[in-house]
C-alpha cells in the first residue's frame, strides 16, 4: 500500500502541487502590492506634507533669478553696475541693483510682487525681471546693455545645443 501511494505521488505531484504553488504566488503578489501601494502613499503624503503645496514644487521657493550687466554711468565701462532679480514661481521676490561708479557705489532693493515693482523700477530692473520670469536668467549675464540681444542670443544657444545632440 504504501510503494502503491509513493508511486502515485510520484507520478501525479505536479498536478498535486500546482495548485498550492499558484495559490502561494497569488498570495505573495498581492501581499507586494500592498506594500508598494502603502509606500508611495506614504512618499505622497511626505511630498505634500513638508513641501506645503500640492506638487512637487513649493511655489514661494526662489526658482527664478536673471543678471542684467550694464553701464549706469558714463564715466565706467565694462558694464560694472548690474541688476539681480530673484523670484518664485508666484513672480514675487525683490530686484538688488549696483550702480558703479569710479568714487562711489550705489545698492538698492525693490520688492516684486507680481512680476511688478512696488516701486518704479528702472529699464534694466524691469529687463532683470523679464528675464528671470522668461527663464532666460543665464544668456542675461551676459549680453549687452541692449535686451533683444540677450533674447537672441538665447535662442542662438538654445538652437546650437539642439544642433549638437
Amino acid at each position: 500500500m504504501i510503494s502503491f501511494a509513493a508511486t502515485l505521488i510520484h507520478k501525479h505531484w505536479p498536478s498535486l502541487i500546482g495548485p498550492g504553488v499558484g495559490a502561494a504566488g497569488i498570495l505573495l503578489a498581492v501581499t507586494a502590492h500592498r506594500r508598494a501601494a502603502r509606500a508611495v502613499a506614504q512618499c505622497t503624503a511626505l511630498v505634500n506634507g513638508s513641501v506645503g503645496s500640492r506638487g512637487t514644487v513649493d511655489p514661494r521657493a526662489l526658482r527664478d533669478l536673471a543678471v542684467v550687466r550694464y553701464d549706469a554711468l558714463s564715466e565706467m565701462s565694462g558694464q560694472l553696475s548690474f541688476s539681480v532679480a530673484l523670484l518664485n514661481a508666484l513672480g514675487d521676490g525683490v530686484v538688488l541693483s549696483s550702480i558703479n561708479g569710479r568714487s562711489e557705489t550705489r545698492t538698492y532693493a525693490k520688492i516684486v510682487r507680481s512680476g511688478t515693482g512696488t516701486q518704479a523700477l528702472s529699464p534694466e530692473e524691469e529687463h532683470a525681471v523679464r528675464a528671470a520670469r522668461l527663464g532666460q536668467g543665464l544668456p542675461a549675464a551676459e549680453s549687452a546693455s541692449d535686451p533683444e540681444v540677450t533674447v537672441r542670443i538665447r535662442r542662438a544657444r538654445t538652437a546650437q545645443k539642439k544642433m549638437a545632440s
